[in-house]
């Protein structure tokens, strides 16, 4: 009996090893480099495998900035097969670099205009739009008799000395679409003397967009300027924020996808691009964002403005390429001796 009990597991241990390899074999893996926060990735993964079972992704993720400098180099020997919750400032410059294989995905149609590349097929698709949010603690503020600012210019008083972060642009993208936003609102002059101004009350300058909020909502400092999605979720925690959303203008970018040129998995990288802007998709991204790439989709958000969309600044995304290298290395030269330690 014994003896018939082990063969019985022996067909069974060689079933199931049969079974793992035919779904190995079946199962393509992607390799896909994000900037999305680690709190979202798990429900858009699992919305893409309800869809498309076959394909499993590897995620490897960091901020912004860095995601674009391990890309770029990298150029010679790719590694990624999809980028995606990447910013499509960052996507411009690979294109620019010739990284990026066009592909126009199903459902193109749909994504507005304004949030995907213009060419024919595009070589990047937006997903949605994160801008800047201030995150202003209340209760620290009080005890500090501190007023709430209501501009980027306020935040320069001196009574804020020392009690502001922001995120390094060379590291995150919500940092270097606040900086772009401000060359590109007031003129590069007088982007750069609100920065110096700016520069003398800050404490900190993070490698992440999120940490700054996070820094406000436990009380490290008063204020800390970030984005949108992470502003809500601090406030929903119970931390003791206000939002503040400056009226000069909002710098913003996309969560956009796009496949690298060169991958080896084609038709598996267009079925994530594919699901990546399908309207199901976009559900998903319309519970964090306020403003998403297909219209009548998105719902209004807690402590989100109505009009948020319209204090968007104009972002030329092409001009934020092209300078990327040129602006940074200005802006570490004058700033980065604040910069946490990496």
């Amino acid at each position: 009996m014994n003896g018939m009990l082990c063969k019985l597991s022996a067909v069974a241990a060689t079933l199931i090893l049969a079974t793992s390899a035919a779904w190995a074999q079946k199962t393509t893996q992607l390799l896909v480099y994000t900037a999305l926060e680690t709190d979202q990735i798990k429900a858009y993964e699992e919305g893409f495998r309800k869809v498309v079972p076959d394909v499993e992704i590897k995620w490897v993720r960091d901020s912004t900035g860095i995601i674009t400098a391990k890309l770029l180099a990298e150029k010679a020997n790719p590694q990624a097969d999809v980028v995606m919750g990447v910013a499509a400032s960052s996507l411009v410059l690979l294109d620019q670099e010739k990284m990026l294989a066009p592909y126009a995905p199903k459902d193109l149609k749909a994504i507005l205009p304004q949030y995907r590349d213009t060419k024919n097929p595009p070589a990047w698709v937006g997903m949605d739009v994160w801008g800047a949010t201030v995150c202003f603690n209340t209760v620290e503020a009080a005890k500090r008799n501190l007023p709430k600012p209501e501009t980027w210019k306020d935040l320069t008083k001196p009574v804020y000395k020392g009690t502001i972060t922001m995120p390094h642009p060379a590291s995150s993208g919500t940092g270097f679409f606040d900086v772009t936003a401000w060359l590109q609102m007031w003129g590069e002059a007088e982007g750069w003397k609100f920065m110096d101004a700016l520069h003398e009350n800050i404490a900190q300058y993070t490698h992440s967009g999120s940490k700054p909020c996070r820094q406000a909502g436990a009380g490290e400092f008063v204020i800390g300027i970030s984005f949108e999605y992470r502003a809500n979720t601090t406030k929903a925690s119970g931390a003791p924020v206000d939002l503040i959303f400056p009226k000069e203008g909002l710098g913003w970018d996309l969560e956009a996808v796009a496949i690298m040129r060169g991958t080896k998995k084609m038709a598996a990288a267009r079925k994530l691009v594919d699901w990546a802007i399908s309207k199901e998709a976009m559900a998903l991204y319309a519970k964090n964002f306020a403003i998403v790439a297909v219209a009548g989709i998105a719902q209004p958000l807690p402590n989100i403005p109505a009009d948020y969309e319209k204090l968007l600044v104009k972002n030329d995304f092409a001009w934020s390429a092209k300078n990327r290298e040129r602006i940074l290395a200005e802006w570490n030269k004058r700033y980065n001796a604040k910069a946490e330690p990496k």
